[in-house]
């Protein structure tokens, strides 16, 4: 699967994608849009400082890795993707950076086994103009819904007869029923797609959620999610956490 074209492909998104394929390509040249002296590294399994990134791309390289961005969007500062990880095995990830002017200096990630498809549907961003409208429908819906215990209350945020469920855990309606969402820490949107990043429980395991939903006409019609375990402070790389 590759991205559609996209006409509002910026300098910031571009450089991205190129970061993100550098870890196939091993392409030093990849690597300086990150600002190292400043960067924050928000996956609690990595190591801050010691190799530097243009070391660890060269190195990760010759695995022969494949990446893939199968989505990528831009909110005010950050820049985020949808992205095939193809390791010794398949994972799929969203990757969330943060621009300081033309230099990334934070990230955040969530990344799962991939089980079925995951990443298959609508990549086109349109309905820029319902940015904004977009994002607080997606988070009454999360503080309504999945904060609030209320399900009878899917209908009106979710177009029930079209949507189109990617995730492989469970379908929409019984994840509000079955997940304790606790937090939202962010909302990013682009045009008709909103990611929400959310912290709670799966049964008694500490897990970040991310969910990223499609609008259309006003109401959720496709729905991707990742969902990882948060591991215990003392496992940390960092000192930074997860969210």
């Amino acid at each position: 699967m590759k991205m559609e074209p996209d006409k509002f492909r910026s300098i910031r998104k571009q450089r991205v994608y190129d970061l993100l394929k550098g870890i196939e390509t091993g392409d030093p040249e990849s690597v300086k849009v990150v600002n190292e002296d400043k960067y924050i590294q928000h996956n609690p399994q990595t190591h801050e400082g010691g190799e530097g990134l243009a070391q660890l791309f060269a190195r990760l390289s010759k695995t022969n890795p494949k990446v893939e961005i199968v989505r990528l969007f831009e909110d005010e500062d950050f820049v985020f993707g949808h992205t095939i990880y193809d390791f010794s095995s398949v994972r799929i990830g969203f990757e969330v950076f943060r621009y300081e002017g033309d230099q990334v200096v934070e990230h955040w990630d969530n990344i799962q086994p991939r089980v079925d498809i995951m990443v298959g549907g609508s990549t086109q961003v349109c309905d820029r103009d319902q940015t904004e409208a977009n994002r607080r429908h997606v988070k009454a819906f999360i503080e309504e819904v999945f904060m609030g215990a209320n399900a009878n209350g899917f209908g009106a945020f979710v177009n029930e007869e079209s949507l189109v469920d990617h995730s492989p855990l469970c379908q929409l309606s019984e994840k509000v029923k079955l997940m304790d969402y606790q937090k939202n820490h962010r909302l990013l949107a682009e045009g008709n797609f909103v990611l929400a990043v959310n912290e709670g429980f799966n049964g008694e395991v500490h897990t970040s959620f991310y969910d990223l939903y499609r609008l259309d006409g006003g109401k959720i019609v496709e729905h991707w999610d990742t969902t990882e375990a948060v591991p215990p402070k003392e496992k940390w790389n960092n000192d930074n956490g997860k969210f």
